[in-house]
């Protein structure tokens, strides 16, 4: 079958895809109380960390972008690597197990560093749709790009998983004022997070949001759209948001002061679940907190209803599970 031949099932909903699908969340009426998650998984590597990862019990795993290598112009090979990672025996087991959400990154979404000008974005997105099992009727799959948002547990203990898509849209990096969300992304997002009655928002990214000094890929080099982003939580006083993030191959986590956030905004960078940046020399991060962990590694969010104020601790955890950094937002 042609490609062409495939867009124009798929925009007219006549075609499905053969992978095996993951287990979108069920149960949104009770609160989390910890969530998983991690980014940059090649899925012709060892993947030892779903066993780890399983220990801590998740009540929700959040993929970070780049869940698979997909990095080809052919659907059919960017398909059967979704297959081969659904049935790699590790996250197999994992899968039944938990319930799971993802946005992407530019791997999965296409290839190394690609943006709106990607020729197969309307193909890979129900591709990385199906790979989560987001079901038919879900708004993600009636509009263009994968961004989307989900809320968790009654008033009072109520979470907003919120899933950023930073390629389907996204201007090359270079272009004159390089746009990162898209016109109709913006909106939803303002709209989103105005309407929300969550006492806590995870905005979840495939680049970093806070990071600003390194020279890869990161909101930073969308300057108007991360503006645009703090703007919006300070003046509109969103409560409880935390980002994470990945793409990085390292593992770090960022704060952002109350003098541009309207309290310290946290973002919790995991990225290596099956393959790291083993020379990394360092670089600069002046919102960095603690050290940059560099080997696989994975991240979670522990929330404390019960105390006052509500806590998360945001902590990087590494092959054995050991915690090798933290940091702790109260919910004022």
């Amino acid at each position: 079958m042609s490609i062409i031949r495939l867009l124009v099932l798929i925009s007219c909903g006549l075609a499905s895809s053969h992978i095996s699908v993951a287990f979108h969340p069920t149960d949104f009426e009770t609160p989390l109380e910890v969530i998983a998650f991690g980014s940059c998984n090649r899925e012709t590597l060892p993947q030892p960390m779903w066993p780890v990862i399983a220990e801590n019990q998740p009540n929700l795993w959040i993929w970070g972008g780049d869940n698979i290598y997909g990095d080809s112009k052919d659907a059919s090979v960017i398909e059967a690597k979704y297959q081969q990672q659904l049935n790699q025996p590790n996250y197999a087991a994992f899968r039944k197990q938990f319930p799971t959400l993802a946005t992407w990154d530019d791997h999965d979404y296409g290839w190394k560093n690609a943006h709106a000008s990607y020729p197969l974005k309307t193909v890979t997105q129900h591709l990385a749709l199906d790979f989560t099992g987001v079901p038919a009727d879900d708004p993600r799959r009636q509009r263009q790009g994968i961004y989307g948002a989900y809320d968790f547990g009654p008033d009072g203990r109520r979470v907003k998983v919120i899933l950023l898509d930073n390629r389907y849209f996204s201007d090359h990096h270079k272009a004159e004022n390089p746009q990162l969300l898209g016109t109709a992304q913006r909106a939803w997002l303002a709209e989103t997070l105005r309407e929300s009655t969550a006492q806590i928002h995870i905005l979840v990214s495939g680049t970093q949001i806070i990071a600003e000094e390194h020279g890869y890929q990161k909101w930073a080099n969308f300057p108007s759209d991360r503006s645009w982003l703090l703007k919006l939580i300070r003046e509109e006083a969103i409560p409880g948001v935390i980002c994470i993030s990945g793409d990085r191959h390292i593992h770090e986590i960022s704060v952002l002061q109350e003098t541009d956030a309207p309290y310290p905004l946290v973002d919790i960078t995991s990225s290596g679940l099956t393959h790291s940046w083993e020379n990394f020399k360092g670089e600069p991060n002046k919102h960095r907190v603690g050290e940059v962990h560099q080997e696989l590694g994975f991240g979670r969010l522990t929330i404390d209803w019960e105390a006052e104020p509500v806590t998360i601790t945001a902590e990087i955890r590494d092959l054995t599970n050991q915690i090798v950094n933290s940091t702790r937002v109260e919910l004022k």
